[in-house]
């Protein structure tokens, strides 16, 4: 993500240190070659393939076994009675965003809005919600201020139109593609994201009074579905209330076994889960130096016969073509994943002859992927958490960037914490592994579930395994190439 890089950016340049990660700018040697890494990554994938398949038992068929309720027991008793001011709260931020994104200090770094949306809410809320659970279902600050409003106007929430089971989750990916695209390309800048927050509140506004609170919140507002999907790798399952008058349920469960019990409605979103890999993976590699070689160096010299020289000779001419280039490549990503992941179902079904048509198949193995999705976003953003993240604690005492001191912290925390090149290699490099192995394991759970007998389930396997070695492969590939700060944007 453009913004988040140009956090970490900044944070390098005030930094002693030499930078960390990916995105943030400097080359790291690997201390081996690259293929022993993708060697013994595909290796270790293998081997917990065969663990999984010679100890792996099919999940219990019932979604609700083993949970338990937590709704009646102290932490759910407080979490009840804590959730109006935690709403409140949740709105208060929200606003306090666009006020200082449009009346504070233009700098992002000095103004509390870039880093408390994009770092605290974007990249926090993500891994929050995959630690503890649907947070966000609870104090979604736009599904506070819609209530707020329902309350004033009679039948505003209820909705116009009836929702089709066919649009499924299909608005939400838009809106999800459309804000990974301004992100990317629309050079944020505090003003520039107080009017984002406004388009997109008003968007909220306009949605529930079209389709109705429930059918936008679960399937178009694009954080709910989002974090939804990420919350199901969690150990708290909360789902909110169906009504005004009702109230919400909490469970304890085994972490990732959401993975298992749930299961998506529709195509859209398996395709909403593929974008949140491929949207990832896409921000990674254009960051690269073959990435950016691939257009400026015209190594088919397609574009030097077009133009008539040499691409890098005509950078004004051909930056609002690269643009539009690398746009195309983020907004078909997702599909160019999709088709991947069916080939290799369908591949499964007819290696298994399975009568089981290939639209179930994609929906029955659709959330294995997550783990996947998950890791790619921390190796890629966690860690702006310790240099970028850290500094919302003196932001708070002076949000608007106008040397305040509210609560005595505007010194505090501002230094970032930057780990050891090696080490965040080497935690990038397990991360991903450990994602790939638990889509593994998952997968082949959910296919003893479907396929009678083990040998059918393991034949069925071997696309989704080769799937898992290209993807783990893909992803440390793009750790390990040197980046660039030939951008030509």
């Amino acid at each position: 993500m453009r913004t988040l890089r140009q956090l970490a950016g900044l944070a390098t340049l005030l930094a002693p240190l030499p930078a960390l990660a990916h995105g943030f700018g400097r080359l790291y040697n690997l201390p081996v070659p690259f293929w022993l890494y993708a060697w013994a990554a595909s290796a270790a994938l293998l081997l917990s393939f065969l663990l999984a398949a010679y100890f792996a038992t099919a999940p219990a068929a019932t979604r609700e076994g083993g949970n338990r309720d937590l709704g009646g027991q102290p932490l759910g008793r407080w979490l009840h009675r804590a959730r109006p001011l935690l709403a409140a709260l949740s709105l208060g931020l929200l606003l306090l965003c666009i006020a200082t994104g449009l009346a504070g200090n233009r700098d992002p770094y000095r103004n509390f809005s870039m880093t408390f949306f994009w770092v605290v809410f974007v990249l926090g809320g993500t891994y929050l919600s995959a630690l503890v659970g649907n947070v966000y279902a609870a104090l979604n600050p736009w599904r506070v201020l819609t209530g707020l409003l329902s309350r004033a106007w009679s039948g505003y929430a209820q909705g116009r139109l009836s929702y089709r089971e066919a649009w499924g989750d299909w608005p939400a990916l838009a809106l999800y593609l459309v804000f990974i695209g301004l992100e990317l390309f629309g050079h944020s800048k505090p003003p520039s994201l107080a009017q984002m927050l406004l388009a997109y509140s008003a968007l909220n506004l306009f949605g529930v009074w079209l389709v109705g609170a429930g059918a936008w919140f679960r399937h178009c507002e694009l954080f709910s579905v989002f974090l939804r999907l990420i919350a199901l790798m969690a150990p708290l399952d909360y789902r909110p209330a169906e009504t005004a008058a009702g109230r919400g349920r909490l469970r304890l469960r085994r972490p990732f076994s959401g993975l298992l019990r749930e299961r998506p409605n529709s195509l859209s979103t398996v395709a909403f889960a593929l974008a949140m890999l491929s949207t990832t993976a896409f921000d990674g590699l254009r960051a690269t130096q073959w990435w950016v070689w691939l257009f400026w160096r015209d190594t088919t010299g397609w574009l030097t016969a077009l133009v008539g020289r040499p691409p890098i000779s005509a950078l004004e001419l051909l930056r609002p073509w690269y643009i539009r280039w690398e746009l195309f490549w983020l907004l078909i990503s997702p599909f160019l994943y999709l088709a991947a992941y069916l080939a290799c179902l369908w591949l499964a079904k007819q290696l298994t002859r399975s009568p089981r048509p290939l639209r179930e198949l994609a929906l029955d193995f659709g959330y294995s992927l997550l783990p996947i999705a998950l890791v790619y976003h921390a190796t890629h953003y966690s860690t702006l958490l310790l240099t970028q993240g850290l500094k919302i604690v003196s932001l708070c005492s002076d949000p608007f960037g106008w040397g305040w001191n509210l609560f005595g912290s505007a010194q505090l925390l501002r230094a970032p914490i930057l780990p050891a090149m090696g080490t965040v290699w080497h935690t990038q490099v397990g991360l991903i592994l450990f994602g790939h192995v638990l889509s593994v394991c998952v997968a082949h759970r959910i296919a003893l579930r479907i396929w009678p007998g083990r040998r059918l389930a393991l034949l069925s396997q071997l696309p989704m395994l080769l799937l898992m070695v290209a993807f783990t492969v893909a992803g440390l590939w793009i750790l390990a190439q040197p980046l660039t700060v030939e951008l030509m944007r």
